[in-house]
């Protein structure tokens, strides 16, 4: 979303648009690419390991403790990279940098774009409702989003909703396929294979459990399953390792089951896949890989959730079943493998739906109208 936020910018005359991170990574590349001007700050190492998964203040404080040091040379190095971009608009886009742009020194409006829950970060929920005169505008990237921050945060505080955007011209139903067997390290799938496929980070919350129980419990040997991602995060107690899903599936007797990886070409990995499965386990801030995926023209069966309910009409552009149950989306899945014509359908209804609620001119048209309250119609946003 980062980056659709910086494309967005174009539709400012004269809009010089600067992207000030904590870390390097394709995405900092590819806003270079697009015109921005990219600075890397990287933080104390403490800083990164530090998360929600702490608790409570009382034991996030200790962990701290390393940060005495390093922090405010750290911080001097943001604030003088976020200042030497003259910005007239500072647009934040995680937790911590909500945080460390409150901290800024007052020059410009502050914006924090919301791609989580704040109730369910019991540390965060507290800072950012500390720091909230500090911001000027708040945009969250659902209704469910922004239930929660109205709940959690000053009621002077301006909320708006911004779904999430995905391009329809790179996420498309034709287009080249990636060898899913191949990167998983597989021998190659009978022909008449049906592939399914879950993309998440490891984040045990994202339900590859329960994706690995519907697949055995399907139990057809015409069906492959994919789990497709990786381990992301640095904070503690937050999600899977690769042995520990590979030895569930073992232990559920499936085989074989194929771990890609992180893929850099997801929407060839879309297109590589006859069913795409959405099985987080606690409501989605958004659902960012379901709206993919039915831009790809894929049929999905998804938890709908919080932000995800807000994606598409049940039956209409997808199937949802109930979090968590691992029999309701076997049934979801058995109903698609065993008919085509439907998956067809499905697939054309939810890329059609796409387009039309996530496509890039509405989010641009949205964003613009969100930031056009503060922003001059021309000027710098970092």
């Amino acid at each position: 979303m980062l980056l659709d936020c910086i494309r967005t910018g174009d539709g400012w005359p004269d809009a010089e648009m600067s992207l000030v991170t904590l870390g390097g990574g394709p995405a900092v590349a590819a806003a270079a690419a697009m015109g921005a001007q990219t600075t890397v700050v990287e933080p104390p190492a403490a800083l990164g390991a530090i998360g929600d998964a702490f608790g409570s203040l009382r034991t996030v404080i200790p962990a701290l403790a390393p940060l005495a040091g390093g922090f405010p040379r750290f911080f001097r190095r943001f604030s003088s990279a976020v200042a030497a971009a003259a910005p007239e608009l500072v647009h934040s886009h995680g937790i911590k940098t909500h945080v460390l742009a409150a901290l800024l020194p007052r020059r410009a409006p502050v914006v924090w774009h919301l791609h989580d829950y704040v109730g369910m970060r019991s540390v965060s929920s507290r800072l950012l409702r500390l720091l909230a005169h500090r911001c000027s505008l708040v945009i969250a990237v659902s209704e469910s989003v922004a239930r929660d921050a109205r709940r959690r945060l000053p009621a002077s505080l301006p909320i708006v909703v911004v779904h999430n955007c995905v391009d329809g011209g790179r996420f498309r139903a034709d287009g080249p396929v990636l060898d899913l067997d191949a990167l998983s390290g597989l021998l190659p799938a009978p022909a008449g294979t049906i592939r399914i496929g879950l993309p998440a980070t490891f984040a045990r919350w994202k339900g590859q459990d329960v994706f690995l129980a519907a697949l055995a419990r399907l139990d057809r040997p015409d069906v492959r399953g994919y789990v497709i991602g990786g381990p992301v995060y640095q904070t503690r107690n937050s999600q899977w390792s690769g042995p520990e899903l590979r030895a569930m599936a073992e232990g559920l007797g499936l085989k074989p089951v194929g771990f890609t990886g992180f893929l850099d070409d997801m929407p060839a990995a879309y297109r590589a896949l006859d069913i795409v499965v959405h099985a987080s386990t606690r409501p989605e801030p958004f659902g960012l890989a379901i709206a993919e995926a039915m831009a790809s023209g894929r049929p999905v069966v998804a938890a709908p959730a919080g932000g995800a309910a807000e994606l598409f009409v049940d039956g209409e552009h997808a199937l949802g079943v109930a979090a968590g149950d691992p029999d309701a989306l076997a049934r979801a899945l058995r109903a698609l493998v065993t008919d085509a014509p439907r998956r067809q359908a499905l697939g054309r209804r939810a890329r059609a739906h796409a387009l039309e609620c996530f496509g890039p001119e509405r989010f641009g048209s949205r964003l613009q109208q969100a930031l056009g309250v503060i922003l001059p119609a021309q000027g710098q946003a970092a």
